[in-house]
This record gives C-alpha cells, sequence and structure tokens, in this order.
C-alpha cells in the first residue's frame, strides 16, 4: 500500500514562490510509473498540474508553464513541485498522485493520493 504525504503547503503573497514536498512513507515513489501533482480550488474541479513519468517525460497545465517545475530526487523518494510568481488564482490545495500505469493529467489513472497541502496566495 503507498501512502503519500505532501508538504510545503503555506500562506504566500503575490509573485512569491513555494516548493512542495511529496514523500512516500512506503518508499514506493520511485517504482511508479508517474508521480503527478493536481489542485483543487473552491468552487472548481480536481484539475492537473503537472505530471512527471519515470522516463523523464513531463506534462504541464499551460497555465503553469515556465513557472512551475516538477522534480524528484531518487535517493530521498521524494517528489517536489517548486511554484514561482504565484498568483492569487493558485490558491488551491494540492495533491500529490502515483500512478502504476499511465501518465498524463487525468485524475483517473492515478490510484494513490497523498491528503493535500493548502497553498494560499494573498
Amino acid at each position: 500500500h503507498v501512502q503519500l504525504v505532501e508538504s510545503g503547503g503555506g500562506l504566500v503573497q503575490a509573485g512569491g514562490s513555494l516548493r512542495l514536498s511529496c514523500g512516500s512513507s512506503s518508499g514506493h515513489n520511485g517504482r511508479m510509473y508517474c508521480m503527478a501533482w493536481f489542485r483543487l480550488a473552491p468552487g472548481k474541479e480536481r484539475g492537473g498540474v503537472v505530471a512527471l513519468a519515470s522516463d523523464g517525460g513531463t506534462w504541464y497545465a499551460d497555465s503553469v508553464k515556465g513557472r512551475f517545475t516538477i522534480s524528484k530526487d531518487d535517493l530521498k523518494d521524494t517528489l517536489y513541485l517548486q511554484m514561482n510568481s504565484l498568483k492569487p488564482e493558485k490558491t488551491a490545495m494540492y495533491y500529490c498522485a502515483a500512478s502504476a500505469g499511465a501518465c498524463d493529467m487525468s485524475a483517473t489513472f492515478y490510484g494513490f493520493w497523498g491528503q493535500g497541502t493548502q497553498v494560499t496566495v494573498s
């Protein structure tokens, strides 16, 4: 059973930066085919932010290209999301997800989810 734990959220002013982390309590991150970040904002549907495949392929939502960067430290079995130039509309709960199969921005492919970390941009 894969348990994902996010951290790094918080309150930041517009234009600021945050780095989110996603660790696996079972050490399974490195074995997943795909890791991704999703977000859920009040009144909106859950949406994909970025996905990272085991072969290094990435998929970024158009709204974050050039400002957000996904990376993974295999030694620490930790996934990261560096968020720069944050805007208030990016306020949301951010979730880490893992897929043992396909890799894209569709949440239906991801069988493992963290509890989320809140990001608030003022």
